[in-house]
């Protein structure tokens, strides 16, 4: 039996199409929330990730601005720039796009951005916020894996949640929103001992190491739900073939695409171990962008002192 497969994009449109209205309601009061993005250099994923960004605000109706400072500029005028950002009354929310050249203090030019528009979720404050489980702005992919969970009708309360990784980006986040929906959390990493037996005792699996396929049917407790976060890009036949059973399909996607997107499971097993299955491409990436547009219109109400629209 298959795994059922949880779409990210029907997700996507879902939630999309509720901001839609909620940005509506906003406009038609004279506000109109807006979003600043920083590109900093030429990363041609940093440029895709940017212009989806921008793109989805457009499609909105969400004021946008892309900036883009010299690849030489230094971490004094980096923090100048946010500051200038910060005092903008027509920006609600400030994205710093990573990476950021090697002469730039990453840290400390985020940690710049007010925890009131730090849509990222990122800032140590928004942080403390999470582990409190006061209100704040949630980093967004960990928002995304919840909104996937909870609009698929997943049981948390009592349900045992295994994460597979601990950034502070991903891993450390997903528990937290786990545990505030009373899941009963594991983190492991690659130090953990018997990682597969203790990835087994979790009803629901995330898997957020970074390693392509790192998560194999050894994992997974047979009918688990298994959220895979992992973007990976595999551009060869032979690496191709080294992870997938039955390599068919995935070489036509190569030769097609000149490269092939998977995840940190191997998909196969996923699909025939799990009840359920985010894929990649099309489970929890499409939530990602989604998500921050969630936070920019949540921070421009709350920078209002406006309640937060109904969920």
């Amino acid at each position: 039996m298959s795994a059922r497969i949880l779409d990210g994009n029907k997700i996507r449109d879902e939630i999309l199409s509720d901001l839609r209205k909620e940005i509506e309601a906003l406009k038609a009061a004279g506000i109109v929330p807006g979003l600043a993005a920083v590109l900093v250099g030429e990363n041609p994923a940093s440029q895709i990730y940017v212009r989806s960004k921008v793109k989805t605000c457009e499609s909105l109706g969400l004021f946008s601005e892309k900036i883009e400072p010299p690849v030489t500029s230094t971490t004094e005028e980096m923090l100048a720039l946010v500051d200038r950002l910060n005092k903008r009354e027509d920006i609600d929310g400030i994205l710093v796009q990573l990476p950021l050249p090697s002469q730039i203090d990453s840290k400390r030019v985020l940690e710049a951005v007010s925890p009131a528009k730090d849509v990222d979720g990122f800032h140590p404050m928004n942080i403390g916020y999470l582990v409190s489980g006061r209100p704040g702005l949630v980093p967004c992919t960990p928002a995304g894996v919840i909104e996937i969970l909870k609009r698929s009708g997943v049981t948390f309360k009592g349900s045992r949640a295994v994460i597979v990784g601990r950034s502070d980006i991903v891993g450390k986040p997903t528990a937290m929103l786990l545990m505030h929906e009373h899941a009963t959390i594991t983190i492991c990493h690659s130090r953990t001992r018997d990682l597969p037996a203790v990835a087994r005792e979790g009803d629901i699996l995330v898997a957020a190491i970074g390693r392509p396929a790192f998560v194999t049917g050894d994992f997974i407790k047979p009918g688990a739900i298994v959220i895979d976060v992992g973007q990976n890009v595999l551009k060869t036949a032979d690496e191709v073939k080294k992870i997938y059973h039955n390599p068919t399909e995935a070489l036509k996607k190569l030769e097609a695409k000149g490269q092939v997107l998977i995840g940190d499971c191997q998909p196969e097993d996923a699909m025939e171990k799990a009840g359920a299955f985010t894929p990649v491409p099309g489970g929890v990436g499409p939530l990602t962008i989604t998500m921050l547009m969630v936070n920019t219109v949540k921070a421009a109400r709350a920078r209002r002192g406006l309640r937060a629209a109904a969920a």
